[in-house]
């Protein structure tokens, strides 16, 4: 059995679904199984529904002298500890909301638009892709995670 390991989410994100892509921070979002329920990507693929993030990649990226605004990565929720070693099938919670981890989140042409290290630089530790295990919930920043 693993230690429970507490930390907060610091920011959420949702993509709008127009032309750009335009992507908002927000201070809550309502999720189900199918995902973030007004984001661009709801219900397009379940096993892929949630991006999470660490500050921890944001640090590494600032270490390589890439400075990111957060929600560069493409993420929906923003964490202050590293769930990069979690593996596909593992659960944790974010405030009532249970998860389920379904894969490390790939790399995309996108981030080398961003900057051309960073494909390299964040390959194991862009992010995780996880679905909701509840039936639905509210995640707000400052939520507590359990791991």
């Amino acid at each position: 059995m693993r230690e429970n390991v507490q930390g907060k989410v610091k920011k959420l994100f949702i993509t709008h679904n127009d032309i750009a892509k335009t992507r908002e921070s927000v201070d809550a979002v309502e999720v189900d199984p199918k995902g973030i329920k007004i984001d661009k990507f709801y219900g397009t693929n379940e096993e892929r529904s949630v991006l999470i993030t660490s500050t921890q990649s944001y640090d590494m990226a600032l270490n390589q002298g890439i400075e990111l605004s957060h929600g560069a990565l493409g993420e929906n929720i923003l964490i202050d500890i590293n769930p990069y070693h979690l593996l596909a099938g593992d659960r944790f919670t974010i405030g009532k909301v249970e998860f389920e981890i379904t894969q490390n989140c790939t790399l995309c042409k996108g981030l080398s638009s961003v900057n051309s290290k960073l494909p390299k630089l964040l390959k194991n530790d862009r992010g995780i892709f996880a679905k909701v295990i509840s039936t639905n919930g509210y995640i707000q920043k400052g939520d507590g995670v359990e791991i």
